[in-house]
């Protein structure tokens, strides 16, 4: 806000970050930069938090809105405990208390990193470097799963892969796994087939970046380029969130008629690859099953996962105050397997998570878990709903990348695994830092 005579000064201080924190981008861009391998990714944000607490520390905590508002603060304070306190409830009669209450202690790490991340897009030059760098590294990631796509090889895991064999004498994956992989892996290998979920989710950061450099046709082809690597990935969660995301995205950019065009031509071009690609064809055939009366096409349809979820709710039912415990489903799910002692879909040994986001939260953390999701999801939309235009188009790209990662009508990867709940954890301080950084303090409220 300003005064009568001209800018307010304490407005202005309170958009300049100490010179410290200018950091925070590159730190935020190293750790998703370094995803493919996880061990590096994990030192990057153990050393973040540790970097973020002793700068904290020394500052004795004092100008604290030089690096986020107070909203933006307690915002990102309560979505991490929204996310914690249900994993650490679940711990104390989880089916492995030990291992619960470890993983609750160490996820411990990951709130004084959130608070760099949402300081990083807490104001316009942070927001800048933040988000067009993740928009790179999502198209370098695009156009080297591309590459694999063409040559039957991912040139950026080849260099990593290479690397890792001169120093440790073996590779990133196993023989077997090189062998197994019936999709695009892109860069994080054939022994990590997330690939296309991770690219769905982060996609937001491209289209909007291609949109404001180069308007509608540069939305239309980073659309096609990522939407194409996202259907050779062959994760059909991925193509629903894909297609949330251009939905949601497309229609600010092209408007309605346009987006049906785009969408239609996306079906032409899923046929086509159904055609000419075996393994997309066979998944859109298993998914054609889902309008079959037979329970046992539903459940090939779903890979299994009928199965799944029917001892999910099994688990609720019997656990429905504070669920099995975090990442204790694979060890409840003998008790509550509807079919026992038969094959499953997905070969030999338990499910290791709910496979959708509702039944996991279910399942292990129960109705606390159920009530502190939903109260972090409702003060998350409240916020949004309160905040002036401008915040809204700070945080648009943030915000659509975690509503389509949460996005609860899809099967999902488990929450409360290191990847995918790291992942979660950060775009969800990407939304609040830039929602209400430093320098929403001088905008007016918009109710």
């Amino acid at each position: 806000m300003q005064n009568s005579i001209g800018p307010d000064p304490r407005s202005a201080e309170a958009q300049r970050a100490p010179a410290g924190w200018r950091w925070a981008p590159a730190w935020v861009l190293a750790f998703v930069a370094l995803w493919p391998a996880p061990g590096y990714a994990e030192g990057i944000l153990v050393l973040g938090a540790l970097a973020a607490i002793v700068k904290l520390l020394l500052a004795r905590f004092r100008g604290g809105a030089q690096l986020l508002s107070a909203p933006a603060w307690a915002l990102t304070s309560v979505l991490f405990f929204a996310y914690w306190l249900p994993q650490a409830v679940s711990a104390i009669d989880a089916v492995d208390p030990a291992r619960a209450f470890r993983e609750a202690a160490v996820d411990l790490r990951y709130l004084p990193f959130l608070w760099l991340v949402a300081a990083a897009v807490a104001d316009d030059r942070g927001r800048r470097v933040t988000f067009t760098g993740l928009a790179v590294i999502v198209l370098v990631w695009t156009f080297d799963a591309l590459m694999q796509a063409v040559t039957g090889t991912s040139p950026l895991f080849f260099g990593i892969d290479s690397v890792k064999r001169m120093i440790s004498g073996h590779g990133m994956c196993s023989d077997e796994a090189v062998l197994a992989v019936d999709r695009l892996s892109g860069i994080l290998g054939p022994c990590n087939l997330k690939f296309g979920p991770m690219l769905a989710s982060m996609s937001p950061f491209a289209l909007y970046y291609a949109a404001r450099r180069f308007g509608a046709m540069g939305w239309f082809v980073a659309a096609f380029l990522i939407g194409a690597v996202v259907l050779l990935a062959g994760a059909r969660a991925a193509w629903v969130v894909y297609g949330f995301v251009l939905l949601w995205s497309g229609w600010r950019v092209l408007g309605w008629k346009r987006l049906m065009a785009v969408f239609a031509a996306g079906a032409i071009s899923l046929a086509v690859l159904g055609v000419f690609v075996p393994q997309v064809g066979e998944r859109i055939e298993r998914t054609m099953q889902l309008v079959s009366t037979k329970e046992s096409d539903v459940d090939t349809a779903l890979s299994g996962r009928t199965r799944i979820w029917s001892a999910a709710v099994c688990m609720y039912r019997t656990h429905w105050v504070n669920g099995v415990g975090a990442r204790g489903f694979r060890q409840a799910f003998p008790a509550c397997d509807p079919a026992a002692g038969k094959l499953a879909a997905w070969g030999e040994g338990p499910a290791l998570h709910a496979h959708q986001i509702v039944l996991e939260v279910a399942s292990e953390t129960g109705t606390f878990g159920l009530v502190l999701w939903l109260s972090g999801l409702a003060l998350g939309w409240r916020a949004w709903r309160f905040a002036s235009p401008e915040s809204r188009e700070h945080a648009r790209p943030a915000m659509l990348a975690l509503a389509a990662t949460l996005f609860p009508f899809n099967t999902h990867l488990a929450f409360y695994s290191t990847f995918w709940g790291g992942l979660a954890l950060m775009l969800a301080a990407l939304y609040a830092g830039s929602l209400l950084g430093r320098d929403t303090d001088a905008q007016e409220p918009h109710a």
